[in-house]
């Protein structure tokens, strides 16, 4: 019976926004009856959700595009690669339709022009919490699209529009039933979270009788009274994120905070339409650490921006110095097709950004190390991700999936643990990314 429905392939691509997009039209797929394979020679047509934001991404998206196209031949893209003018297009004339992201449903729209559903009555083909690509102990939860920013790098804008928040009602029960199907992690995303509610003015809402802002922090307090770990990921540094740290001291949110900071210079922070006041962020950084001593921080960086100088790059060496940021990333500036940047006057030599970028990462871990080994001793307690005959591979609060390293713990002997299970250990190891346990689970 089940051979005669529909088979889609499916290719997701890019950060956890996309990830979201993913799973909403995986989802609906099953929703309509459709089975998803990993297989070229299975599947009836091929989705490929796309990424475009940096010139690596692309190239990757447009290898996936063009391997799904010689391996099955019907392929759909969607994502940020297909709001990007005509490339898809041009590269691949085959291709059955492009849409751009959060696009649900013109990519349903153009599968069933392809492959009208077929209904399957004893088929239960959606389970509690939806069609997730994590892990089912925790998962992604998108609170807004788009992005009100006009930073230079970056063209996010341009492919995801302007800032629309959901209701907060909405993103309230999605979390609820998300742990409610067993989600022990719910991961805040979009593009812009501490702006979160300002396009609709902070517009009031219910949930379950109760009148609430359509606000961050009224959002992250009421998220907090789920029994799961909530973690805000891309949060620009506005005044009222203290409130949020605030809550983090409190309990209600675990204390991680991602802050895109990007570069320290002032000129440089100019060029790219940031905040250009590094030393105002190292006050913020310390009144955070004073609110909540226990707050982990992440951010990225940028090296070799158009018109970066030595001097400008010896400022960012400082401001990481100085800050002692838990986890950093970074990468050298790459053209993007569309970004304002490309007309800045004073590119970088390609050799000098990663030269730049080598010292930064050196320097960076070296405070990595330093910061991990003062955590040996420490009691905590972790989220379970993974378990092998080895070892067990799992998280505190201060490491988010996928971005950050794991707390390891030997196994000497067969453990009764499963992922999504929370445990408490005592840390005996560190190295510059991850921490260890040595028979020391209490």
């Amino acid at each position: 019976m089940n051979h005669t429905l529909p088979k889609i392939g499916f290719i997701s691509l890019g950060c956890p926004k996309a990830t979201v997009d993913s799973e909403r039209i995986l989802t609906q797929l099953r929703a309509e009856e459709y089975f998803i394979t990993p297989h070229y020679e299975e599947a009836d047509l091929v989705v490929v959700n796309t990424c475009g934001f940096i010139d690596e991404a692309v190239a990757e998206s447009l290898d996936a595009i063009g391997e799904a196209l010689a391996e099955n031949g019907k392929v759909i893209v969607t994502g940020c690669l297909g709001a990007s003018g005509d490339i898809v297009k041009k590269t691949f004339p085959a291709v059955l339709a492009v849409t751009g992201p959060n696009a649900l449903e013109e990519v349903m729209d153009a599968i069933h022009a392809q492959l009208p559903p077929q209904h399957d009555p004893y088929t239960n083909l959606v389970p509690p919490g939806g069609i997730k690509l994590t892990p089912r102990h925790y998962a992604y939860l998108k609170i807004a699209e788009g992005c009100n920013q006009k930073c230079r790098f970056c063209i996010i804008p341009s492919l995801r529009g302007p800032l629309v928040s959901r209701p907060i009602g909405e993103i309230l029960d999605e979390a609820e039933h998300l742990v409610k199907a067993g989600v022990r992690e719910l991961l805040i995303v979009s593009q812009d979270t501490a702006a979160y509610g300002v396009d609709t003015q902070y517009r009031l809402d219910f949930w379950q009788g109760r009148p609430l802002k359509t606000r961050i922090v009224e959002l992250a307090r009421h998220l907090g009274e789920l029994d799961a770990w909530i973690r805000l990921h891309y949060v620009y540094p506005y005044p009222h994120v203290d409130q949020v740290v605030e809550l983090m001291a409190e309990g209600w949110i675990v204390p991680y905070l991602d802050v895109p900071l990007q570069h320290a210079s002032p000129s440089i922070l100019k060029a790219m339409r940031r905040p250009a006041n590094s030393e105002q962020m190292l006050n913020r950084i310390a009144h955070w650490r004073s609110i909540c001593p226990d707050i982990t921080l992440r951010s990225t960086f940028i090296v070799g921006f158009p018109g970066e100088t030595e001097q400008d790059f010896e400022q960012l060496l400082a401001f990481i110095q100085t800050a002692r940021l838990d986890r950093v990333g970074a990468f050298a500036y790459s053209p993007i097709d569309g970004a304002t940047a490309n007309a800045l006057p004073g590119a970088v030599p390609e050799e000098i950004k990663a030269e730049r970028l080598a010292r930064f990462m050196t320097m960076q871990s070296a405070i990595s190390a330093e910061k991990l080994q003062e955590r040996v001793g420490q009691n905590v307690t972790v989220l379970v991700d993974e378990v092998t005959s080895e070892a067990v591979y799992a998280r505190s609060a201060a490491e988010a999936p996928e971005i950050d390293g794991s707390v390891i713990i030997e196994v000497k002997e067969t453990v009764d643990l499963m992922p999504g299970d929370f445990v408490d250990v005592t840390i005996t190891g560190a190295d510059e990314h991850d921490l260890y346990v040595v028979d020391r689970i209490m």
